[in-house]
């Protein structure tokens, strides 16, 4: 069956991982407010690279062929940004909560859709930059002033947005001319290399009940990364992206069920702006691509 001919399935991988990648998120919260965020991440991706290897290895030409590239900087680069924008994220869980953090970082495919044009070569029509900047709008009204949320914290998911807006855009500049293997195997690699470097000063003793967790939050990456990449197999991207707004959707009810957060309104409003922002420039992107 060709890519984009099982499109049920792919929305039901999609929101499969979107669901398992908002417990990782609660996971790491719970992880990093107790122990260092490095530390954790580095664990983190010491297994996510063993998955990435596994998986390399299993595809045509084995891991070699995953490995090799004409992109070597850029490939690194992607790879070390994704797992410092994992690390700042994950500071901004354990600073901001779930609900604030994630509600700002769904506004990624908005920085996605304005840097499109410079880096990408494409084309952004005024539709697109309306919707921009009324999803840019919604992010203002998140951070409203004086609310406690406006802070100096509320720096860290948005620069994690930025960051994880630049490794998306980067994926799809890589893409023209290396696979998506080995994309993959650049970005656990590098990641792995980056946190061991840095997470191997900050290791500390955890309890045997929190070392379960980690295996839990080490396997929620591997299984997220799978049915990822088993969505893109069974359907097309335009079709499935809109879907991975409900990470938000979940990782809010994690973080008002287990930690106690609480939806305050303007989050809420500014949240929807974004999100359905979001939703108009994938729409349009597809309608101009038709």
């Amino acid at each position: 069956m060709s890519a984009g001919t099982n499109t049920r399935l792919g929305i039901l991988l999609m929101v499969a991982t979107t669901l398992v990648f908002a417990l990782q998120d609660g996971l790491s919260l719970h992880l990093s407010s107790t122990y260092n965020v490095y530390m954790v991440v580095m664990v983190r991706y010491w297994f996510f690279a063993a998955f990435v290897m596994t998986f390399s290895a299993k595809q045509a030409g084995g891991l070699r062929n995953a490995a090799r590239t004409k992109q070597p900087v850029l490939q690194a680069f992607r790879g070390v940004l994704l797992a410092a924008e994992i690390c700042v994220m994950v500071t901004g869980f354990t600073l901001l909560g779930m609900v604030e953090s994630l509600a700002i970082f769904s506004a990624y495919t908005l920085i996605v859709a304005a840097l499109s044009g410079p880096i990408l070569g494409e084309t952004v029509g005024w539709r697109r930059w309306l919707a921009i900047a009324v999803g840019f709008g919604g992010v203002l009204v998140i951070l409203k002033p004086g609310f406690g949320v406006f802070s100096p914290y509320a720096i860290i998911p948005f620069c994690a947005t930025f960051m994880f807006a630049l490794y998306s855009l980067l994926t799809r500049y890589v893409a023209r001319l290396d696979s998506t293997a080995t994309s993959f195997f650049w970005t656990g690699v590098m990641g792995c290399l980056l946190m061991s470097a840095i997470g191997a000063f900050h290791f500390e003793n955890m309890s045997p009940s929190d070392w379960g967790l980690m295996f839990c939050l080490c396997c929620t990456g591997a299984v997220g990364h799978w049915l990822l990449i088993r969505c893109y197999e069974v359907a097309e991207a335009s079709a499935v992206q809109p879907f991975t707004y409900l990470q938000l959707v979940f990782g809010a009810s994690i973080g008002v069920l287990i930690f106690g957060e609480v939806v305050r309104p303007n989050v809420a409003i500014g949240a929807l702006l974004v999100v359905t922002a979001g939703l108009f420039t994938l729409w349009r992107a597809k309608v101009a691509k038709s």
